[in-house]
């Protein structure tokens, strides 16, 4: 479905934005061979030898940091690394394949640069260890020679990593191990799960809100554990098995993966496959993790030297100030291409600081007609014989007897059930006891910090997550004991729909008023409406203002406030008037809204007061909320449906620059100030660990640190 009556060129370069990635800490998966291996293959690899292991094993790079004159006193305890041929094959089958296939790069090029990526990986990793043997007075050259010569034998390189992180830092690494495998597992495992229940699901699975499931950056599991069939998934702490999986299920996925593990020399005969912890290939697995947590350590500290140059002045009056001007002059003349272009990118690391009068931003709900009306409404004849072909009346009519219905059902079926049964004083019900089924409970329940350990998960932003399915479902259970739905959602008109989403609103603790003093319906109450027989103007124009159905405001106890629109619910704060009306009616979006296109997105459609390429009724509808300002509803057709504007953020002529930076706020999560500063934070940070990597590469990958085996690789892109 187009809402847009054509495609829009690219967008064009945007101006006087800031633009960059946010700085999160690296969850590099240390088992991208693992995934691999689970479906047996390395494709795009000329692997041909007489003996794979051996040929795999082969050492193509040595590493050796102690070699230059700086770190030479270190030698015997920095310990050189080997890049072997199989994590060359590994990148080059995980990444380096869509190089040369998608991008026309030579083979020889793609192991090139491979090769220097695993080589830096290693010198980086020597160079962090050096680095907090110099800084960190907690850690001497005797204390690591101490914990290496105390580890078991072929454990010795993994103590060496270990030494320089903490306690959480160890838990993190063997529980991220864990859940790779576990995800590899489950990956694997739903192949036979699909075969043994010959599952057909032919509803296309309903949209998800972003951030469904996040795991917290913070949590661990101390007592999580890989499930492989021959232990209980109830023993293996948070993680939970997958639908429809049985121990058979899970031991078939298991033995898939050691067997690819065997074939290609990655688990060694006489090892005690029953538990996956004690193989080589795990603490090889558990070694680059720790590797992964070393980087990690060496970037947080680059990022408080890097967050020690931004200082409250610099923002206020270099960037924000600078870039407000900017914008000012870019935005404010008669040619609006690059302010539109720069509204359809907004993010929260690309912010648009000012704009003129009634540019803006709306949710869109659209309730469409059903296949049948819409098949009449074509072939219906122009009102009166209008030369243009509308069909206005006909339409009118049409919308009389549309009803829209709750289109999560697909969010209970297949092997992602996300729904739960919710007490009915936990969630908005419309007092309909048969409304019981709440989504992502994992995303709602498990947010919280407790008993000083991190949320296991994130909540999901701007989504309240109290709106239960709108209609009855009766639960059952097929011969295997799994679950299985039916479902009767209710049917609702475009009154049933306003009726939900005041009762939801005002069970969030919100109100509707009117506009200006404007009616609630201004064109006819709701039974009027569908009698008018005229949409012109005296100048024989659609006169489109005739089409709006109903308009109303948020009632905002305080004037809207553009600066805490995603300041979302936290322990120690409520969310804002702001969030909580917008992640209303985003929920409500998620349940009833069939422009796909809309959902999740970050303030729905950039909204201009020029003429757009919309279709006309939704423009004039959108154009109309925005005139209201944040907050506002309208409802108007198309020959789509009934579209349900709510509008998100607007800019308007007392108000054109929304946006002030408080240096107080940059740590209130949410805020603009927040958002500001971790978009300039990243930049810099960006810049400062780009420049000091870079150094550090560029005086220790030479001849002198590194040696290179090209022979033992190039029969891999050579004929």
């Amino acid at each position: 479905m187009k809402l847009r009556r054509s495609i829009s060129a690219e967008k064009e370069q945007q101006f006087g934005v800031i633009k960059s990635m946010k700085f999160r800490k690296t969850k590099t998966a240390a088992l991208a061979l693992a995934s691999l291996l689970a479906v047996g293959s390395f494709s795009g690899c000329a692997l041909v030898t007489n003996n794979l292991k051996k040929d795999l094993e082969q050492v193509v790079a040595t590493v050796d940091l102690t070699a230059s004159e700086d770190y030479a006193s270190l030698k015997g305890t920095i310990a050189a690394s080997d890049v072997l041929k199989r994590d060359l094959v590994a990148s080059y089958a995980s990444v380096g394949s869509t190089y040369v296939n998608s991008y026309g790069m030579d083979p020889a090029d793609v192991y090139e640069m491979l090769k220097n990526q695993l080589v830096n990986r290693q010198l980086y990793v020597q160079y962090a260890q050096a680095y907090f043997l110099d800084t960190d007075s907690t850690k001497s050259k005797a204390a690591w020679d101490s914990a290496i010569s105390a580890a078991p034998e072929g454990q010795k390189e993994i103590a060496a990593i270990k030494y320089f992180l903490d306690e959480d830092e160890w838990k993190m690494a063997d529980y991220t191990v864990k859940s790779s495998l576990n995800a590899t597992l489950d990956s694997q495992e739903l192949e036979y799960i699909d075969a043994e229940e010959d599952l057909h699901d032919h509803d296309t699975a309903r949209t998800t809100p972003t951030g469904i499931d996040t795991v917290s950056e913070d949590f661990y599991d101390t007592a999580y554990q890989v499930y492989t069939g021959f232990n209980h998934a109830s023993a293996c702490g948070t993680y939970e098995a997958q639908e429809g999986s049985t121990p058979t299920t899970r031991m078939k996925a298991y033995k898939t993966l050691l067997s690819n593990l065997h074939y290609y020399g990655l688990v060694s005969k006489g090892e005690n496959t029953s538990d996956i912890t004690q193989l080589s290939y795990y603490f090889n697995e558990l070694k680059s993790q720790y590797e992964t947590q070393l980087i990690n350590k060496l970037g947080e500290v680059f990022e408080e030297q890097a967050k020690e140059k931004i200082r409250e002045e610099w923002i206020k009056e270099e960037k924000f100030e600078t870039t407000l001007a900017s914008q000012k002059e870019q935005f404010g003349g008669s040619d609006t291409t690059a302010l539109e272009s720069a509204l359809d990118g907004v993010s929260d690391t690309s912010f648009v600081l000012y704009a003129p009068d009634n540019y803006g931003f709306v949710i869109n709900i659209l309730l469409p007609f059903s296949t049948q009306q819409t098949q009449e409404l074509n072939d219906s004849e122009a009102d009166f014989g209008d030369a243009k072909g509308n069909k206005f009346i006909k339409r009118a009519s049409l919308l009389k007897g549309l009803v829209a219905t709750d289109q999560r059902n697909t969010w209970f079926t297949g092997h992602e059930d996300y729904s739960y049964e919710a007490k009915a004083d936990e969630a908005y019900t419309a007092g309909n006891a048969d409304r019981k089924y709440l989504f992502f409970e994992d995303s709602m329940t498990k947010t919280e910090d407790k008993s000083g350990v991190p949320a296991q998960y994130e909540k999901i932003p701007n989504y309240l997550g109290k709106y239960t399915y709108n209609g009855k479902v009766f639960e059952s259970t097929d011969e295997d004991g799994d679950k299985e739905y039916t479902f009767r959602p209710e049917k609702i008109s475009i009154e049933g729909f306003l009726t939900e989403m005041k009762g939801y609103l005002e069970y969030a603790g919100l109100s509707l008023g009117q506009v200006n003093g404007k009616s609630y319906y201004p064109n006819g109450d709701k039974d009027t409406y569908y009698d008018q027989t005229n949409y012109y103007g005296s100048d024989g124009k659609v006169d489109y203002s005739k089409f709006l159905y109903y308009e109303a405001k948020i009632n905002f106890t305080e004037p809207f406030n553009a600066n805490r629109i995603f300041c979302g619910a936290t322990a120690t704060r409520p969310a804002s008037q702001e969030n909580l009306a917008f992640s209303v009616i985003n929920e409500l979006s998620f349940a009833y809204n069939t422009d796909t296109a809309g959902l999740n997105s970050y303030l729905g459609y950039a909204v201009s007061p020029n003429n757009t390429d919309f279709v006309k009724e939704f423009e004039y509808a959108a154009q109309e909320a925005v005139r209201g300002g944040a907050g506002t509803i309208t409802v108007a057709p198309s020959d789509y449906g009934w579209h349900i504007m709510y509008c998100t953020f607007a800019y308007s002529a007392e108000n054109p620059s929304p946006y002030t930076f408080n240096w107080d706020e940059i740590e209130v999560e949410g805020t603009f100030s927040n958002l500001y500063y971790e978009a300039l934070t990243a930049e810099n940070f960006s810049s400062y660990s780009s420049e000091l990597q870079t150094t550090v590469l560029n005086k220790y990958n030479n001849d002198t640190c590194v040696t290179v085996f090209e022979d033992r690789y190039k029969d891999l892109y050579e004929a």
